[in-house]
Formats: C-alpha cells, sequence, structure tokens
C-alpha cells in the first residue's frame, strides 16, 4: 500500500539518519521530479531506509572518510519518476531492473538493495593528470562490500550500489565501453593494487 504524504511528514523523513554523515534527504533530489512535479518519495519508506542505511554504512561512510566529501548525484527514485526516466530515454532503466538500484524500496528478484551516482571530487580533479576510472574501480573492488559499480564520462560519475546478495560487477559508459570485470572473468580475484598505488589507504569508519 502506498504511503500518503504530507509536507511535514515528508520533512521528517528526510530527517532520517542513514549513517553518520548522510541523512535521507540528501538522496531524494530528482531533476526530473523538480521539473514534472513529481512526488520523489518511497512507497514503503521503513524498506527505503533500510536499504539505504546499508548502502551509507557500509559504502559511501568508508569512501568518504578515504576521499573526502562525495557529491551525490541521482539517489533515491520513485517509481513513478524512475518510470518517467525511462520512458522519455533520461538515463533511466526499466522499474524492473532499477528494483532494489535507484527504487530502494522495492526488492528484485534475489532481495533488497539501494544504489546511489556519486562525484568524487578527490577523482575528478585528478582527471587531467592521467588518473583513470579503473583506478577508482579497482580500489572499490578490492576494499569495500559493493554489488555493482558503473563509471561515466563526465567528472568519471559512478553508481555504487549495495545488494543483498552482491553481484560485484564493474561497468563503464566511457569509450570502450563494456564490463571490467564480473564474476567469471580472469581477472575478478586477486589483488589489484598496483592500479591504485597514489592511492589513500582505506579509513575504516567505526
Amino acid at each position: 500500500m502506498k504511503k500518503h504524504w504530507s509536507v511535514r511528514t515528508a520533512e521528517d523523513f528526510g530527517r532520517t539518519r542513514l549513517s553518520p554523515s548522510f541523512f535521507m534527504r540528501d538522496f531524494l533530489h530528482s531533476e526530473i521530479a523538480a521539473i514534472q512535479s513529481f512526488q520523489n518519495l518511497p512507497d514503503d519508506p521503513a524498506a527505503a531506509v533500510r536499504s539505504g542505511r546499508e548502502l551509507c554504512t557500509q559504502l559511501l561512510e568508508p569512501l568518504q572518510a578515504t576521499f573526502g566529501r562525495l557529491a551525490i548525484r541521482s539517489g533515491y527514485r520513485s517509481q513513478q519518476v524512475n518510470e518517467f526516466g525511462c520512458r522519455h530515454r533520461l538515463s533511466c532503466a526499466s522499474n524492473e531492473k532499477n528494483a532494489a538500484r535507484h527504487i530502494w524500496d522495492h526488492r528484485n528478484k534475489n532481495g533488497m538493495g539501494a544504489l546511489t551516482s556519486v562525484v568524487v571530487p578527490w577523482l575528478a580533479d585528478r582527471i587531467d593528470t592521467g588518473i583513470t576510472w579503473q583506478s577508482m574501480a579497482w580500489w572499490i573492488h578490492d576494499n569495500l562490500p559493493y554489488s555493482e559499480l558503473q563509471f561515466f564520462p563526465k567528472l568519471f560519475a559512478f553508481n555504487i550500489g549495495w545488494h543483498e546478495v552482491p553481484k560485484r560487477t564493474i561497468y563503464s559508459f566511457i569509450e570502450p565501453r563494456g564490463y571490467l570485470t564480473k564474476p567469471g572473468f580472469a581477472n575478478h580475484t586477486g589483488d589489484h593494487s598496483s592500479f591504485y598505488v597514489d592511492f589513500p589507504k582505506l579509513v575504516v569508519v567505526r
């Protein structure tokens, strides 16, 4: 059953703390919702919070503690917002594909999950020095319990997702497009530290 929202209940929901640094409101902005006057709020707030807390505590907090402030891009999407984005080719996959990804409060066939798009200014500031997106990809692969990563050309932004049953896949929309790694690839296991020699060491958040 869909929740009926008021301004006050939406305000209270936005104040929900997902981790030491992140609140639910950090993930609710949507250009699609703003322009189309859609409500970007979940059908099941409790489920969205549970998934969001895992995303923030397991992935975003250690990433931010290590590299500095993260810029959150596309976070949570309601089914209405995501369906409109998919139908109008606004860089949204179908609702079925985005369940347990951008749509935090709806499970997919394997369980619950949450995903957000981020820019890491530390990384973006070093693009002109020759740093590669693969370096960040392998650093995350070796250090964090992610489910999926997808890298984009602008500012080396990337999707980072948590899931109950992690897929452990890394894909690039940067040419040449395709998978950097996924289970079954020869490069999936082992130490990849040679790709990120000058990167900071993981800061463990307690």
